[in-house]
């Protein structure tokens, strides 16, 4: 992943920022809680890999959830199970009750991209300062400082919030078509959500940091209709749906160019049935990214127009149809504040610096959990790490004492200086 200037320049303008150049005395004794707390995470870390939760494996999603809803417990947070729209896999929810006035979401999510058996090719390890296994950075990563950071401000004896709610999704590597509408009307209720994605490592972005802005989702599907034929005996009587296809897809593969906010990529299509026959049917599918929400009516509108300009095969039918999916993610202005602060945080530790990233093409619950504009979200959370999605993926071991603090100290924060 590549960040663009834009990155450094929030980062100097948040750096000028008084929150951030008049950091705060470090919590000595909660820092050195956070860092005793190391081997307890590599050990959680080292569980979770173990147990393979590929977005398709509900079984191994289930043995996640079992884990996660047990931990939750034993900090005593009341638990249940939430089923989502349309799926077998059931997400995990915790509820601590404080006496203070702050109201936050905490959120992760549980499954991965990886299949089945993947442990046997790629095994939890640790090199040097890196510890590598399937899903350790995307997202177990964010389970893990998620219920440290909770076990660090038990210790402490920490109540000062009304509310305090975790959630652990179960479909997110697959759009969370089933869990979306829980995280968007949670997230209404709260006044804060921390959504722990992963972030670059070091050796990837020079300094950690978190994340403002991720792209929504959508599919775009192209359906051509023609007519079928004999593709030796009489191939001029059909109308090969496959070759307007083609043809299709070459004339719109730019069209969210000219569309702010769009970007459209055809990554698979199908057609025909069998070798001699002229395929009547065909179809497409685009992957397709949304920077804001306006951008969706007028890729559709475009991509509408577009397909009726010009045909390569006469008697064809060619529509469009245009899905979306996760809504795409801004922090806006109580976003930037909310990592202003975690700035902040992470200065008084030992003057190091967060990185504010902008934007990622990649989608995230964050989206969800914006939607209502409610509550101030802030993503990436997580561990810094690296490979995800790929092989050899893998977390910094010397940023999980960092992470730790930053989410702890950063909820002590909010919840004596509550955001405007």
């Amino acid at each position: 992943m590549k960040f663009p200037i834009a990155t450094l320049v929030l980062a100097c303008l948040a750096a000028a920022n008084p929150l951030i150049a008049q950091a705060q005395e470090r919590d000595a004794r909660l820092l050195a809680a956070a860092q005793a707390a190391q081997a307890e995470v590599i050990a959680t870390l080292q569980t979770l890999v173990a147990m393979e939760s590929g977005s398709a494996n509900s079984k191994g999603v289930g043995r996640v959830a079992d884990f996660a809803q047990a931990r939750l417990q034993a900090l005593g947070a009341q638990t249940e199970r939430l089923v989502g729209t349309e799926s077998e896999r059931t997400m995990v929810k915790g509820v601590f009750k404080g006496s203070g006035q702050l109201k936050v979401l905490l959120l992760a999510h549980m499954d991965t991209v990886y299949p089945d058996g993947i442990l046997a090719s790629q095994p939890y390890r640790q090199d040097g300062n890196r510890l590598y296994g399937p899903g350790i950075a995307d997202d177990k990563g964010g389970i893990a400082v998620i219920l440290h950071a909770l076990s660090l401000l038990k210790d402490a004896a920490w109540r000062d919030y009304a509310t305090v709610t975790v959630l652990f999704n179960s479909d997110e590597e697959i759009g969370s078509a089933a869990s979306g509408d829980t995280i968007a009307n949670l997230a209404a209720l709260h006044d804060v959500v921390l959504s722990f994605e992963p972030t670059a490592a070091k050796a990837v972005a020079k300094d950690e940091g978190v994340l403002l802005g991720a792209a929504g989702t959508a599919t775009a599907t192209m359906e051509v209709k023609g007519r079928a034929a004999h593709a030796g005996a009489a191939p001029e009587l059909g109308r090969n749906a496959l070759i307007e296809l083609s043809h299709q897809m070459l004339a719109t593969q730019d069209v969210a160019k000219g569309i702010p906010g769009a970007q459209l990529n055809w990554t698979y299509s199908q057609g025909g049935l069998v070798r001699n026959q002229i395929p009547e049917r065909a179809y497409a599918f685009a992957d397709v990214r949304l920077l804001s929400p306006g951008a969706s009516d007028a890729l559709r509108t475009a991509l509408e127009a577009k397909v009726q300009e010009s045909k390569r095969v006469p008697d064809t039918e060619v529509s469009i149809k245009l899905e979306v999916g996760r809504p795409p993610y801004a922090a806006g202005p109580r976003g930037l504040a909310l990592a202003q602060r975690a700035q902040a945080i992470y200065q008084e530790m030992d003057g190091r610096k967060l990185l504010l990233h902008p934007m990622t093409g990649a989608g995230t619950d964050a989206g969800y959990a914006s939607r209502s504009g409610k509550a101030a979200v802030l993503e990436s959370m997580g561990l810094p790490g690296w490979g995800y999605h790929a092989k050899d993926e893998y977390i910094e071991i010397d940023a999980i004492a960092p992470r730790l603090y930053l989410t702890a100290r950063l909820l002590q924060d909010l919840a004596k200086n509550p955001l405007p």
